[in-house]
């Protein structure tokens, strides 16, 4: 009991006291973790501060800026990625076999995991390559809403990958080219 009597002033002076107030961040810190994204946050906080990141994302998706961007990050020369696109899509719509083995590299992966080893080959088996899944897909394809990782530019699911091949050493110039057909 003298125990308990002994420690009751400061039980009390310890129930009675005020918190300490929080430090003040740094200048320079990061902002406290919160859980949400940026653009949550920004949305909980001020609804306008959410609609402008939003609408620019929006817009450069609709001019495929974004997808030109993340092709220069992550594989470099988005503009040779389009011309190479363009070109296959033109040719693989009208139907101008000449013209869409100029955009193919070969061996040519394919279905299955087959390997077409050059234009001949591709030509004698065309309509088993470019078949009409391949033609929709590729027809329906905007070059700004391609995805884009480190194995190459993907048109439709899956059906047509674009990549490029290093002419030197150094891998500063490349060759881009239709890498694979499903």
């Amino acid at each position: 009991m003298r125990k308990i009597a002994f420690l009751m002033p400061a039980l009390l002076l310890a129930a009675c006291s005020q918190p300490p107030a929080p430090a003040e961040p740094a200048a320079d810190a990061p902002p406290p973790m919160t859980g949400a994204t940026p653009a949550e946050a920004a949305a909980s906080t001020t609804p306008d501060a959410a609609a402008a990141p939003q609408a620019a994302a929006e817009q450069a998706e609709a001019d495929g800026s974004n997808a030109r961007a993340r092709i220069d990050s992550v594989l470099g020369d988005a503009a040779q990625y389009e011309k190479v696109f363009n070109a296959f899509k033109t040719a693989v719509v009208g139907g101008d076999r000449a013209a869409v083995v100029e955009e193919v590299h070969f061996p040519l992966n394919i279905a299955g995991g087959r390997k077409i080893t050059g234009p001949g080959e591709f030509q004698r088996n065309y309509e088993s390559i470019i078949t009409p899944a391949v033609v929709k897909a590729v027809s329906e394809q905007d070059f700004g809403k391609v995805f884009v990782n480190q194995q190459g530019v993907m048109i439709g699911d899956g059906q047509v990958w674009l990549n490029g091949q290093c002419l030197d050493a150094a891998c500063t110039r490349t060759d881009v080219k239709v890498v694979t057909i499903q």
